[in-house]
């Protein structure tokens, strides 16, 4: 995950004005962001990570911070990983 969250710091650096956030801080309470950046982080993080994010997933909590924008990427990864089942579609 350490790859995945510098390039996360990358982003949200951008669209705040390069301010120094930390990792588990919030960034919409801070208010350093608003509800513009949900869309566009969901679109960056399905980009940049090759992830297909869906309606459940669309959560404040799964990009409220930079770390856990990373525990999201990495959550979705393990669930798109060999091995791991994937859940039945509509027949």
């Amino acid at each position: 995950m350490p790859d995945e969250l510098s390039e996360i710091r990358q982003f949200v650096a951008v669209h705040t004005g390069g301010a120094d956030i930390a990792d588990d801080q919030d960034i919409f309470a801070a208010g350093y962001v608003n509800s513009l950046f949900v869309v566009q982080a969901v679109m960056w993080l399905e980009r940049t990570f090759d992830l297909s994010i869906q309606g459940a997933d669309l959560h404040l909590d799964n990009i409220r911070s930079i770390k856990r924008m990373g525990a999201f990427v990495a959550a979705r990864r393990h669930d798109a990983s060999p091995g791991v089942a994937a859940p039945a579609g509509p027949r």
